[in-house]
């Protein structure tokens, strides 16, 4: 195929990334180690912010007493954090499909950290929400920005497993607040661990500020072109793909549950219903975080071959998830030691989790290559919005059903039916974007 056949007529661009790629075997691919220097580095960007995403979730019963709040007004932090999240990623990704992706994790590593240290220094409930707000901005760039680095990097063989790679490593960050975080925070207070997280984002900042490229330098002439596109452009041609909209419903059902238990109400449930110690909450989490980095690789290795099939395996994945959340609410509080059967639930659900990350990869093989990024933006959207939702209705449930009375298991397990009613939502706009993309396929054959 000549070289021409390969552009867009309008702008000298690729379609989409997988029409610049040549098949596997056709060629042999190098990878630089420049290359490499910059994912790693982007990486613990993301891990970082990770790391400060999660950090609340296990700080939650520390915060009661902190802020003198209760459930409904400890799951505002949570919801005002991912809700920031949610509404950035557009915007976010239409940045980084303007700009260089190292200018984003450069500012979104330092409005992090910024949040980290106010959240640590203050004992103030509106500046403490205020603090997420930075730590929501902040966090919103550094998964699209590694997104938008591993394709100008990276031959399109690999990117899905690099993806995964990234998602999965990224659960770093949630070991980290589970492990060493929740040590510091049980036996030094409040203040240090967040200062110490705030801390490390300026050194993250630093490190991509002097190592990152958006791409390498034979790729400056596209990066121009793709920079002339227009905002009304870029949203219309996301906001009408049924493959941005698939990917935003499966990443809501795939990775929305475990976002709820992750970012705030896993340890509160655990510690104060089960009994379980913070301790051994550590463990849960840690258990969960490294089958995520094993399973998650794996995941983009089986994304890559499934082609079509993505979607089908995205619409069953959830519902076994769904049975195994089912299986722990209904069951864990009959046994004299429960911390074995939901670290075994945990390690389950590790293996469906990453399937929220498959929209990705359609997004990245479908859609225009010069919206890529905003269209990954869109899909991540996703869980949080469910997180977001789920999060307050919990709250609200709980002190409903509590009454005042300390929280007992059977409080939780009334207030996580929120989370049931706000999965099932997603799971109806997955359905509808499914029958809706194979009547597209069906007319187009015709």
């Amino acid at each position: 195929m000549g070289r021409a056949a390969d552009y867009s007529p309008r702008l000298g661009l690729p379609r989409t990334f997988k029409d610049r790629v040549k098949p596997v075997g056709v060629e042999k691919v190098k990878v630089s180690a420049k290359a490499l220097v910059v994912w790693l580095t982007a990486m613990c960007v993301y891990i970082v912010a990770i790391a400060g995403r999660t950090s609340f979730g296990v700080a939650g019963v520390h915060a009661i007493d902190r802020f003198d709040i209760d459930a409904s007004r400890l799951a505002v932090f949570t919801s005002v954090q991912v809700g920031v999240y949610a509404l950035a990623q557009i915007p976010m990704g239409m940045l980084v499909d303007r700009f260089d992706a190292r200018k984003l994790l450069l500012a979104g590593a330092l409005i992090l950290a910024a949040g980290q240290l106010i959240l640590g220094f203050t004992d103030s409930y509106m500046i403490a929400i205020f603090a997420r707000v930075l730590i929501g901005v902040g966090d919103s760039s550094a998964f699209l920005s590694v997104m938008r680095l591993l394709p100008n990097w990276f031959p399109m063989s690999w990117t899905p497993v690099l993806q995964q790679l990234t998602g999965a490593f990224g659960f770093v960050g949630q070991f980290f607040s589970a492990v060493p975080f929740l040590h510091m925070l049980n036996t030094l207070g409040w203040t240090i661990p967040f200062a110490s997280l705030g801390a490390v984002g300026i050194i993250v900042a630093i490190a991509a500020a002097i190592l990152v490229r958006d791409a390498p330098a034979s790729s400056e002439p596209v990066r121009r072109g793709e920079a002339s596109i227009s905002i009304a452009f870029r949203l219309k041609s996301v906001l009408t793909s049924l493959y941005c909209w698939q990917g935003v419903f499966n990443h809501w059902v795939s990775m929305g549950p475990v976002m709820v238990f992750l970012l705030l109400w896993g340890t509160p449930t655990l510690t104060l219903g089960l009994g379980i110690s913070s301790g051994e909450v550590g463990t849960v989490l840690t258990i969960f975080a490294v089958a995520t980095v094993i399973t998650g690789p794996l995941s983009g290795i089986v994304s890559s071959r499934l082609g079509t099939r993505r979607g089908m395996i995205g619409f069953v994945t959830p519902m076994i998830q769904a049975a195994l959340w089912i299986v722990l609410f209904l069951f864990a509080d009959r046994l004299s030691n429960p911390l074995v059967f939901v670290s075994a639930i945990m390690f389950a659900i590790s293996f469906s989790s990453p399937v929220a990350n498959f929209g990705f990869d359609t997004i990245r093989e479908k859609l225009d290559r010069r919206v890529m990024v905003a269209g990954t933006g869109m899909a991540n959207m996703g869980a949080y919005i469910c997180a977001m939702l789920a999060t307050q209705i919990i709250g609200f449930l709980l002190d409903w059903n509590a009454d005042g009375h300390a929280y007992t298991w059977s409080n939780f397990q009334v207030a996580w039916l929120g989370l049931g009613v706000v999965w099932l939502a997603g799971m109806i706009g997955l359905a509808v974007c499914l029958l809706l993309q194979r009547r597209k396929n069906i007319a187009f054959r015709r």
